[in-house]
């Protein structure tokens, strides 16, 4: 792994971990993790291969990707603080968080150290045509739970937010059809 890999990987972990103090939802808590994985996006995406299985690896990876970003940004836990929405990683939130992160860094790290006769033999073996569907389906997959995670954030903090303000609070219950 090059110095820029390192330092990828570990500026997306620390963005959870920063998260586990509570702070204030605002636009720097989208546009940080965006910014890393757009350029990780830049850097290590070159094409998304489609030949073989490698869509197949692709798909599978990136679900991963949206179920640990999904779950994480449900096991985030959002709330109103006067006019402000703050937010805090629990515990289930990081660890998803690190599982994602650190099961691609551990991936590099086995393939680079003695995993990549593996690798090459699983790849031909499920017709996987070579390393950049590999490196596809991570970047994808790294990018589908940021992305899902803030996504989920995001809705959330709308509907806790709508839930507080003053104006759904005075709104009329909505009346409830006795005849049918």
């Amino acid at each position: 792994m090059t110095t820029t890999d390192w330092i990828t990987d570990i500026a997306l972990v620390l963005v959870v971990f920063r998260q586990l103090r509570e702070g204030r939802l605002d636009l720097k808590t989208f546009l940080v993790p965006l910014g890393i994985v757009a350029f990780v996006a830049h850097t290590y995406l070159d094409t998304v291969p489609t030949a073989g299985n490698d869509l197949v690896l692709i798909g599978a990876l990136t679900a991963v990707g949206a179920a640990l970003g999904v779950a994480g940004g449900v096991y985030t836990r959002i709330r109103v603080a006067g006019e402000h929405l703050l937010i805090k990683a629990g515990a289930v939130s990081a660890v998803l968080w690190v599982v994602g992160m650190g099961a691609r860094m551990g991936f590099q790290v086995w393939v680079r150290n003695g995993g990549a006769d593996d690798v090459a033999r699983f790849s031909v073996t499920h017709h996987i045509t070579g390393d950049q569907a590999w490196v596809a389906a991570f970047v994808l997959m790294a990018l589908t739970e940021v992305v899902t995670r803030l996504a989920t954030i995001f809705v959330r903090g709308r509907i806790v937010a709508h839930r507080q303000s003053p104006s759904a609070a005075t709104l009329p219950a909505p009346a409830l059809d006795r005849t049918a």
